[in-house]
């Protein structure tokens, strides 16, 4: 779920989340600095501006908070091929004897690896991870807290969002490289079982790795021109869904053109996919408000006549996930809070979103990895 090719934003806050009263609250201002106990570094590791922007974007706004006490590095956009270079990469980040914390979002393959090592060497940093790729119960045993959207609970609410809408017909894209992914495959699983339920038949189609030969291009390309062949082929009454991120602009394109439904996308947001496939743009003074480019993605998808087929979450939850994480390990550095304490960590998730966020354990019985909901909209 990596490659966004989302709508290049500066965030100047974190994003809104519709809280139980289906309100929308602006999140805290992130950009004036915070002080702090104590002098210590913080490092952080996503993808590049091209590989995944909200979360570049995150620690950026990031460094806005902490000045020079925040290391940023990325990983390669090939990072499967090159995850020598990813442990570098954040392992480089605990040679500095000042930083005491480390978050990797996204946790790609080859943090485990990176996380492992750095225990080795410096058992007094505390590591984070958002949205691990790796084995769920390893990340459970390896970091200090890991939070991700709650996948296998996705499989049964993107069904029922795809039901509410109308669909009677679901397409499931992926490749075996995620599927090869635990969280990802059990949730194939869910909707599977949950369209049957809701008497909606489960096609799942095979698409082209973007890692593999011909690159994001020809997976992008696939998708344009297999959405029509699909809607002819089932019906309008048609919902999509892809588990790459690249796939979600020419994914929403096409259904704005062919016809279906987009309940939601791999990693969901306002800002994935949607402004680009829709050609908005966000003028400056807009930069970071997600009521602007909500109503801007309901405005653009009502003039195509296609009002009520296209969801998403409220808010950014990679960068509200990157940002409350960064921020509660720094405070327990500082005694500030306790990163154990699941009441805690959702306090310091709901700051970030500025409005409810539902969270629950992955194992209940220990770990700290977290899995989060935020609340649906349809445009």
């Amino acid at each position: 779920m990596i490659k966004r090719l989302s709508l290049l934003f500066a965030l100047a806050a974190a994003a809104l989340v519709a809280g139980c009263s289906g309100q929308q609250a602006k999140a805290p201002d992130a950009t004036q600095p915070t002080a702090q106990a104590t002098g210590f570094k913080i490092g952080i590791m996503t993808g590049t501006v091209s590989q995944n922007e909200e979360e570049f974007r995150s620690a950026q706004q990031l460094a806005k908070k902490y000045g020079a006490r925040l290391k940023h590095v990325t990983y390669p956009d090939n990072f499967m091929n090159e995850q020598e270079t990813v442990i570098a990469q954040m392992v480089g980040l605990a040679s500095d004897p000042d930083v005491k914390v480390i978050v990797a979002g996204q946790a790609i393959p080859g943090s485990i690896a990176a996380a492992r090592k750095i225990r080795e060497q410096r058992p007094d940093i505390l590591i984070g991870f958002v949205e691990a790729h790796e084995d769920p119960q390893i990340v459970n045993e390896t970091v200090d807290i890991a939070v991700q959207p709650d996948q296998l609970e996705r499989g049964r609410t993107i069904i029922a969002e795809a039901a509410e809408m109308g669909a009677k017909n679901f397409v499931h894209y992926s490749f075996p490289r995620h599927m090869s992914q635990e969280l990802l495959a059990r949730r194939r699983d869910i909707m599977k079982q949950a369209a049957a339920e809701k008497g909606m038949h489960f096609y799942f189609v095979t698409a082209p790795d973007p890692m593999a030969e011909g690159g994001l291009p020809a997976t992008q390309q696939f998708v344009l021109e297999d959405v029509p062949r699909e809607v002819k082929k089932y019906g309008a009454q048609t919902a999509f869904f892809s588990t790459n991120c690249g796939m979600q602009d020419p994914l929403i394109r096409s259904v704005l053109s062919s016809g279906g439904y987009v309940p939601e996308q791999c990693c969901p947001s306002p800002t994935h996919g949607y402004p680009t496939a829709l050609g908005i743009a966000v003028p400056p003074d807009k930069a970071g408000d997600i009521a602007f480019i909500n109503a801007e993605n309901k405005r653009v998808i009502a003039e195509h006549n296609m009002t009520g087929h296209f969801g998403t979450w409220i808010a950014p939850e990679s960068m509200v996930a990157i940002r409350a994480v960064t921020n509660l390990l720094v405070d327990a550095v500082d005694k500030k809070a306790d990163f154990k304490d699941q009441a805690t960590v959702q306090k310091y998730l709901q700051d970030e979103a500025g409005a409810a966020v539902k969270i629950k354990k992955y194992d209940e019985q220990k770990g700290n990895q977290y899995l989060i909901l935020l609340d649906h909209i349809v445009y």
